[in-house]
């Protein structure tokens, strides 16, 4: 992997899609915990290109199925131009949210900057969620449980298109990762579209080394990887900071192996990193859990052996 990587912080400002108030605090949570500071100790040369601006959070009830859906457009729409922008320009988009909603409109960037540059896609959701319901499955309503659904093709027709293409992704293109918290209608609709999901079960039997070498397989020089980090896909003994907190994730060291393989691969080449709650958790101890990981995706690495 080259030492020099030109990365961009983006701040997405935002809990618009999800059940909890507080993750729009996450961005400057992440700034506290220094993420600047860190990337640029790896070597980065690091951009904070400040926050992006969009509606306030209405807090009003579902209608027809999904809650605030202007509202999640507009952010979405924001969020695919800065990331998109920033590919374009040849530097890593780092996309400090906010709730993950806004995947869709980070990862639809990276499929259309892939489409161009003629480059394969590979998509790593580390997740306590599969996030893949839609109105008619959904029993909140709530859009952060919306978008590998919308991604796929499966939302409303404002979400769907934001990429200029329908549907942004192939389900083939993604690999979820830590997934032990999925309702019952989308469990049924992620096995009808095969999706390939290493929940904490496999994890458990097989172990994160076995589960990151079959996420990982068949990357090549032509792959751009993408990573959705939503930071309740780590144990919440270790990182209480977010709304939806699910027991049984990740392990320190489990996570830790996670972010190193991804690293070794070389192709990391856009990154999100949502639901950071800081009204839930303590003296900002997940947000450094969290840049602590991110160093170690741009190359910190526990390893002593040669």
């Amino acid at each position: 992997m080259t030492q020099l990587k030109s990365v961009s912080l983006i701040g997405a400002p935002t809990d618009i899609g999800a059940g909890a108030r507080g993750a729009s605090m996450g961005p400057e949570a992440m700034r506290v915990a220094q993420i600047r500071e860190a990337l640029s100790a790896r070597g980065c040369d690091v951009v904070d290109r400040g926050n992006l601006s969009g509606p306030a959070n209405p807090w009003q009830p579902p209608v027809d199925g999904y809650r605030h859906l202007e509202e999640v457009t507009a952010w979405n729409r924001s969020v695919h131009e800065a990331v998109y922008g920033e590919l374009k320009g040849g530097r890593l988009p780092i996309l400090l949210g906010g709730d993950h909603c806004l995947g869709l409109g980070s990862i639809s960037a990276v499929a259309r900057h892939c489409r161009e540059a003629g480059k394969k896609l590979r998509i790593l959701w580390l997740d306590a969620h599969a996030d893949f319901n839609t109105s008619e499955l959904t029993p909140s309503g709530n859009i952060h449980g919306m978008p590998v659904a919308c991604l796929c093709g499966f939302g409303p027709q404002q979400l769907i298109e934001i990429g200029g293409q329908v549907p942004a992704i192939n389900p083939k293109w993604i690999r979820q990762i830590g997934i032990r918290s999925v309702d019952e209608g989308e469990k049924r609709f992620v096995h009808e579209q095969d999706l390939e999901v290493f929940d904490m079960r496999y994890i458990d039997e097989m172990g994160m080394r076995h589960a990151m070498e079959l996420a990982l397989a068949t990357l090549d020089a032509n792959t751009h990887l993408h990573v959705s980090f939503d930071v309740d896909f780590l144990d919440p003994d270790i990182a209480p900071g977010v709304g939806t907190t699910i027991p049984g994730g990740p392990t320190y060291r489990e996570a830790q192996l996670c972010m190193e393989m991804i690293a070794d691969t070389g192709r990391l080449g856009s990154l999100d990193v949502m639901e950071l709650n800081p009204a839930l958790d303590v003296r900002n101890k997940t947000a450094l859990l969290a840049v602590d990981l991110i160093e170690s995706l741009f190359g910190k690495s526990t390893l002593m052996r040669k």
